[in-house]
């Protein structure tokens, strides 16, 4: 059922969702050690296809693949590819609080995509938050510290990724991508991104690097939790609650990725990322921020 306000389990369910799209950073750059980025990440997408299929079907409405949706569902399932091939490999060359946080100015890039092909026009707050988001980026790309941990060629792959998730988006707004609702577009998404990754991974170097036990659980943990379970909550909760205020809620991924960032990899947090996060926060917030009906 459709609710107007976001309730104690709507916030519940949301922060969530956060934490583990957080968590899914840490988890990726750990599995890089086994596993080739991109090899791994056609994996995932090959495991998922079984998990989001079963997910369907036990909601009674198993995948149908049609016709008319094929050229769609080709497209989006091979943006679904770009983005996910961009970001395993940003997160094998630079840090997880610096990768998720460019590739969460993801607001940015769709909501100007979404101005000239959607006629989501870029109201005075979104210009604002455009902005900030866009300064919060660039602050992020241009200030790198000495550790060696980051590079600039894992920046711009992070901000691939971002531009790969914003054509993502706009493709599912589409008229055609919007008739096959939120769970048929992921199965799409993980049935054609599976083999282009796999078939891209040969070009990537070994496919196999220093495997052991914990980093097969962790390709598991993606393709099942990750992908068939924190997607499809992410969606479900678009579905119940305002999009407003739950895609607002995306700029705490960033900030649990850098605090993760630190605990885990023991990651640098310059004052210049700081200053980043707090930049791109709030541009989601503002760009995601409901304009006022008129008087």
């Amino acid at each position: 059922m459709r609710k107007d306000r976001l309730d104690a389990f709507g916030l519940t369910a949301l922060l969530a969702v956060q934490v583990l799209l957080a968590v899914n950073q840490i988890i990726i750059k750990l599995v890089n050690e086994g596993l080739q980025p991109v090899f791994f990440a056609g994996l995932r997408s090959l495991l998922a296809i079984g998990f989001v299929w079963a997910w369907l079907v036990w909601r009674g409405r198993p995948p149908r693949l049609r016709r008319e949706s094929l050229g769609a569902g080709l497209l989006i399932g091979a943006l679904f590819a770009a983005e996910f091939l961009f970001l395993f490999v940003a997160l094998d060359l630079t840090s997880v609080g610096r990768s998720a946080l460019i590739m969460y100015s993801m607001p940015v890039w769709f909501a100007l995509l979404a101005h000239f092909g959607l006629g989501e026009r870029i109201t005075r707050t979104k210009a604002i938050g455009l902005a900030l988001a866009f300064a919060g980026c660039a602050a992020a790309i241009l200030s790198r510290p000495d550790t060696g941990e980051a590079s600039l060629a894992g920046d711009l792959c992070a901000l691939g990724a971002a531009w790969g998730w914003a054509l993502t988006a706009y493709i599912a707004r589409r008229p055609v991508m919007r008739a096959e609702g939120p769970e048929m577009q992921l199965f799409w998404m993980v049935l054609v991104s599976a083999p282009i990754l796999l078939v891209a991974s040969l070009f990537f170097g070994p496919l196999i690097r220093d495997l052991d036990p914990l980093h097969i659980v962790g390709l598991v943990f993606q393709s099942s939790v990750v992908v068939a379970g924190g997607f499809i909550a992410w969606l479900w909760l678009l579905s119940v609650y305002p999009s407003s205020t739950v895609a607002s809620f995306s700029f705490l991924t960033p900030v649990f990725a850098v605090g993760l960032g630190v605990l885990f990899f023991d990651e640098t947090v310059t004052g210049s990322i700081l200053l980043a996060v707090v930049l791109v926060a709030a541009g989601i917030v503002l760009i995601n921020r409901p304009a006022r009906p008129p008087a």
